[in-house]
């Protein structure tokens, strides 16, 4: 966005991570709890939403209330508050909150600020693994038990040599499943179930690709951050601007995301 000065980004960086401060405060005590219940948000499916949802982005909420209050934000639990700065907060206060159920420290909480062309700074935090990634205004880090660095991807390689997460085998619709499986036959290794952590595992530089279709805008903002800060890429399937959801392709070079938008692109809309 034109007009941010250098002590605009450091502030809106600070807030980003006193965002994600609070949400894990609020976040934690209900990991692996027997107090957990999850009420179905999808009709005919299962599409939790725990209190654990809840409580983090009304935490995350409060901040910004405080610290950015003409701002807009985004939540995927409480909808949109509008703004007059330009600036929007949007948030993901449990991505993978199946994970979440299940125990399993794969979700992620993620913030990002965009403007109306698209993310600008993101963060994909999971507390209680203790690692948080995060991109824009010119940097790329993160933090975790081993220390904190800069993150970087593995740069371009053969389809052949290259490792694809996505979340659900299933994918998204049928034709999409099958796009997806004609990229996966090429590539040497296929995981699933890692919702948000795979694109931070793709910033720090451990895996090549992440395919999904479906998303939302608060599943991808921060995501996109993040990776493109870190030298990556992430576009639609048809190799156009992804910060609205849908189908996302998110690669660590141009050789595999060429390779794997080749066949993309051929999936009917």
């Amino acid at each position: 966005m034109a007009g941010l000065t250098s002590s605009d980004k450091v502030a809106l960086s600070a807030t980003a991570h006193a965002v994600a401060n609070a949400a894990r405060a609020a976040v934690l005590p209900w990991f692996r709890s027997s107090g957990l219940a999850a009420d179905n948000k999808l009709a005919g499916g299962f599409d939790p939403v725990t209190q654990a949802d809840r409580a983090a982005e009304l935490a995350m909420r409060d901040v910004l209330v405080r610290m950015r209050p003409d701002d807009a934000i985004v939540g995927e639990e409480f909808g949109v508050t509008t703004g007059t700065s330009g600036l929007s907060w949007v948030l993901d206060p449990v991505d993978g909150t199946r994970a979440f159920l299940s125990g399993t420290p794969t979700w992620g909480m993620l913030i990002a600020l965009s403007d109306q062309n698209g993310p600008l700074f993101g963060i994909i935090d999971q507390p209680y693994i203790g690692e948080r990634f995060w991109g824009g205004f010119g940097q790329a880090g993160m933090r975790g038990p081993m220390g904190e660095g800069a993150l970087r991807v593995r740069g371009s390689r053969p389809l052949s040599e290259s490792i694809l997460f996505t979340t659900f085998p299933e994918v998204g619709t049928a034709v999409e499943q099958a796009g997806f499986q004609s990229v996966a036959a090429q590539t040497r290794l296929v995981r699933y179930g890692m919702d948000c952590y795979a694109y931070a595992l793709l910033a720090a530089g451990q895996i090549d690709l992440v395919i999904e279709a479906g998303l939302s805008n608060y599943d991808v903002h921060a995501p996109i951050a993040v990776i493109k800060a870190s030298g990556g890429i992430v576009t639609d399937w048809q190799g156009g601007p992804a910060h609205h959801g849908g189908r996302i392709l998110a690669a660590a070079g141009a050789a595999q995301h060429e390779a794997a938008l080749g066949i993309l692109r051929q999936v009917p809309a």
